[in-house]
């Protein structure tokens, strides 16, 4: 099944000049926000994996992220027949006492992560797989953050669950929104990497298979 593809033409493209013609597999609004913040136009759309559904196995957290990560970006290129000059796919985990932790399923599972993750810290990995359908050229990163999630009153879970805002979202919450909520929230690393998809990294990488296409 291929995917619903759409386009958004926010930003100028300044700083990611010679890159060409980007495609997101993805349809997350964060990270589609992301990439309009930093300029960069870019079409995007549905990969056509559920990630929901892929059980990680005997592999690290980063493995399994960059993994499906690739996986998108591979399924991305072909459903729009490697019409793209650049596709990009990127998933996200947290990581609570070594368990890997995904998007909820349901509310359900969305408030037994959230209670697991009040009053402690946990760990948040991006993979980001950059493929060149022309070239056969790829690159994959991982990027981490260390989160801590102060006291969370049963109040404050509750509402949160019934607002919804959980849905489609690793760990069940996205980084802005819950600061901007309110939660008691610290983090190392880059802010962007939480949120699903780590900007500047992502444009080194994307200079770097640049320069790579204007030496060939």
């Amino acid at each position: 099944m291929g995917v619903r593809e759409n386009e958004t033409k926010t930003g100028n493209g300044a700083g990611f000049e010679g890159v060409g013609e980007v495609f997101l597999a993805s349809r997350s609004p964060r990270r589609r926000a992301l990439l309009n913040e930093a300029g960069l136009p870019h079409r995007f759309g549905h990969p056509g994996i559920e990630d929901s559904e892929l059980e990680p196995g005997r592999v690290s957290p980063a493995q399994w992220v960059a993994a499906l990560a690739y996986l998108k970006a591979r399924a991305g290129m072909e459903s729009i027949k490697r019409d793209a000059d650049v596709v990009i796919g990127a998933d996200t985990a947290c990581v609570k006492d070594g368990e890997l932790i995904g998007t909820p399923a349901d509310a359900a599972e969305a408030e037994r992560i959230v209670r697991r993750l009040s009053r402690g810290r946990h760990e948040v990995v991006t993979g980001v797989a950059v493929l060149e359908p022309r070239t056969g050229r790829r690159d994959l990163f991982v990027d981490r953050a260390s989160v801590s999630v102060g006291d969370l009153s049963d109040d404050m879970v509750r509402e949160y669950i019934a607002s919804g805002q959980w849905a489609g979202k690793a760990g069940a919450y996205n980084l802005s929104e819950r600061i901007a909520g309110g939660w008691p929230i610290e983090y190392v690393g880059r802010a962007d990497t939480i949120m699903g998809l780590p900007v500047a990294p992502l444009k080194k990488r994307l200079a770097r298979l640049s320069a790579a296409e204007s030496a060939a």
